[in-house]
């Protein structure tokens, strides 16, 4: 029983940690280095994360300055970059390139917290389907004997506390999300 309780508290907690991840990489109007985290470029025939190939810094809060330690990859990395879903143009000079981030408009401020929600919703999902899946084994277990009733209910209401407090985190952490994107 506490094995159960044990395995599905981790893989609720990496959904959240995932969820914050993914909120990271979301673009909120400020310049922030994790918005580069998912590029990946083609360096030499082989798909590598761009933050392994560069400094990524952000010196002002609209502008991204990627430093490459390898020059001669800077066309690729500006490549990968228009590739992204980020919709940002890259200023190469021939040693940097600069990312201007530009100031959002209301509209994409309002679709990126349809996406920040969305994200949330499929968070929350993903916790109560590892709730069905830990309750799923602890009647499992009654089944065959080897728990009581009683504590079959005790576990059940241990594993909903358990999803109600991951779900109360990816609740907060959207609140916060949808403040700064909506900031202006």
């Amino acid at each position: 029983m506490e094995e159960i309780l044990a395995n599905a508290e981790t893989r609720m907690q990496k959904s959240v940690e995932s969820f914050s991840k993914e909120l990271s990489t979301l673009r909120a109007g400020r310049a922030v280095p994790t918005l580069l985290d998912k590029i990946t470029v083609d360096y030499y025939n082989t798909p590598t994360p761009l933050n392994q190939l560069a400094t990524i810094t952000a010196p002002e809060p609209r502008l991204l300055l990627i430093q490459p330690w390898d020059k001669t990859a800077l066309k690729d990395m500006e490549k990968a970059i228009l590739k992204s879903d980020l919709g940002l143009t890259p200023n190469n000079d021939g040693s940097v390139i600069r990312l201007n981030i530009p100031q959002l408009t209301e509209e994409r401020r309002k679709e990126l917290v349809k996406v920040v929600r969305k994200k949330a919703e499929e968070t929350r999902v993903a916790i109560r389907n590892i709730r069905r899946d830990a309750n799923d084994q602890l009647k499992a277990q009654e089944k065959g004997g080897n728990l009581s009733e009683d504590e079959l209910r005790i576990a059940q209401g241990e594993v909903q506390d358990l999803t109600a407090r991951q779900t109360d985190q990816v609740d907060k952490m959207l609140e916060v999300k949808e403040k700064e994107i909506m900031e202006v």
